[in-house]
């Protein structure tokens, strides 16, 4: 099979994110199928963009033919970005034609996280004479995210563009796959038929679990300190924005007032001096270290007691959550003290914590308190579940098995 895939930000582990084309496509070239990624030249996720001099410039990544398309630099999320998003459509909407004779795809995946590539799969559909299969592959949900969550009006000129994109793909699509588990629902209420509704949520990636590097020695230093002096070990790790409820867990930890627990925070963000000024008077409780390679994480849990992972409760949740580093998490092998109001809790699923309303500081003061107070045999076998259903249910081999299923429906 050739599978084409229509990603603005699409990266690789050399390049940085997004990385979830590459895990797929990497699994799938393993299975025999040919995969072709065509992305843009940008994109502010990655840590090293490539060096572009002309459109549909092929470059071939452990096997995976990326076709990057000029579309220009941005900063931030104004007009600049947005730009780019029409260029890289238009693009290969012009193109079609050369893209299905070049590529000679069975499959497009139209999977940035705007809603308007559909127009550029569907020209794609058009121009093979039907035979291409389309499938929309839902990451955010735009528009209604930048509504409810950036204030924007339903009447922006921006939003009512998004709107009619996700309208379209509603209704054109052969199948949506999104990583969200709950939103079904809403897709049917903007135009998708029921029965093209398929889930494939992230997960980890076992080879990146095989051989971990050791955590930087600042990290070793303070980790074998803290736990010399018998403390119970709570960590979360990634940025430090206001969205994961830091702010919430740290008010919990300074209501209990306890000795022997501490909460180290391993990352880096634009909330984080606010943290820290968070925990002034309460400076014995908290410890604030630099982000960790991505290859460290394993070494990470080793460290840790229990790790933290919530997230303010904004209402796009009611979609579902599938966040990363909940995953990270669950392979990991530690107990997970979770703090998020959605319908899907892998966390209850899975036995492999504690889960407590979000936002709320006395149901987590509690859930610190449960989790602090279990045996360790009881915790070692809440952290041994999450690793086993990450195995089993959670990596990109399970995964990709699944999403090309979806494809050759």
């Amino acid at each position: 099979m050739n599978i084409l895939i229509l990603n603005h930000y699409a990266g690789s582990p050399e390049m940085g994110m997004e990385f979830r084309p590459y895990y797929f496509a990497r699994e799938w070239l393993k299975m025999g199928h040919r995969v072709d990624i065509i992305a843009a030249d940008y994109s502010h996720l990655r840590r090293r963009n490539p060096d572009v001099q002309s459109d549909f410039q092929e470059e071939v990544i452990d096997g995976i033919h990326y076709h990057w398309l000029k579309t220009g630099t941005y900063e931030g999320n104004g007009v600049k970005r947005a730009m780019t998003m029409f260029r890289f459509v238009s693009k290969i909407w012009i193109h079609a034609k050369r893209i299905v004779s070049q590529l000679q795809p069975d499959v497009v995946i139209a999977s940035s996280t705007y809603p308007i590539d559909t127009y550029a799969g569907q020209k794609i559909r058009k121009v093979s004479g039907k035979k291409v299969k389309l499938i929309h592959e839902v990451h955010d949900m735009w528009p209604i995210s930048p509504i409810e969550l950036g204030g924007m009006s339903p009447s922006n000129p921006f939003i009512r563009i998004m709107q009619k994109g996700e309208d379209s793909f509603c209704r054109n699509s052969d199948l949506i796959v999104s990583l969200l588990p709950a939103a079904k629902e809403y897709f049917c209420e903007h135009g998708m038929e029921a029965n093209k509704f398929r889930h494939v949520p992230n997960g980890i990636v076992l080879e990146e679990w095989e051989n971990p590097k050791p955590l930087p020695e600042e990290h070793r230093n303070i980790f074998h300190k803290l736990k010399e002096e018998g403390k119970f070990v709570i960590c979360f790790f990634g940025s430090h924005t206001n969205s994961y409820s830091l702010d919430i867990l740290i008010e919990a930890v300074k209501t209990l007032q306890m000795d022997d627990l501490a909460v180290v925070f391993v990352g880096d963000g634009f909330y984080k001096e606010q943290l820290k000024q968070m925990t002034v008077g309460a400076e014995s409780s908290f410890t604030f270290l630099p982000p960790i390679p991505k290859q460290s994480i394993p070494s990470l849990f080793e460290a840790v007691d229990a790790v933290y992972v919530a997230a303010v409760d904004n209402g796009i949740a009611r979609f579902g959550i599938c966040m990363n580093k909940l995953f990270d998490a669950m392979m990991g092998g530690k107990p997970i003290l979770y703090g998020v109001n959605a319908p899907n809790n892998y966390i209850e699923d899975y036995h492999c914590g504690v889960s407590v309303e979000a936002e709320n500081i006395q149901a987590l003061v509690e859930g610190i308190c449960r989790l602090k107070e279990m045996p360790l045999n009881v915790r070692e076998k809440l952290g041994n579940n999450g690793h086993e259903a990450a195995l089993e249910f959670f990596n990109y081999r399970v995964l990709s098995q699944k999403f090309l299923g979806i494809l050759e429906e």
